[in-house]
């Protein structure tokens, strides 16, 4: 049974620092993304990463200051998050694609539950 269990989200003050994990289990993916849908709106790309050799691509509202990694040894990507404003307040889901990378949502196969990032102001 493949599984991506996301963990790390919570509440945090603008121009703070969150750590997102997800834990992959039951197969390797060719790569991960993550994804965030803030309230009252339609789920967004926000990064990948390709596993192996570990490229990565971001959406232009997080470049600078979001990076994704991964974690081989654990099956683990992180996306770490600085300089965190209100407007990345979302659910954020990872997302494993096992054949292509890309920005677009149909080619992610598996999905986490979502994890809930609150920023205040």
């Amino acid at each position: 049974q493949v599984q991506l269990a996301e963990s790390g989200g919570g509440l945090v003050q603008a121009g703070g620092s969150l750590r997102l994990s997800c834990a992959a289990s039951g197969r390797t993916f060719y790569a991960m993304a993550w994804f965030r849908q803030p309230p009252g709106t339609e789920r967004e790309f926000v990064g990948l990463i390709r596993w192996s050799g570990g490229s990565t691509n971001y959406a232009d509202p997080v470049k600078g200051r979001f990076t994704i990694s991964r974690d081989n040894a654990k099956n683990t990507v992180y996306l770490q998050m600085n300089s965190l404003k209100p407007e990345d307040t979302a659910v954020y889901y990872c997302a494993g694609a096992a054949s292509w990378a890309s920005i677009s949502e149909r080619v992610y196969d598996y999905w986490g539950q979502g994890t809930q990032v609150t920023v205040s102001t």
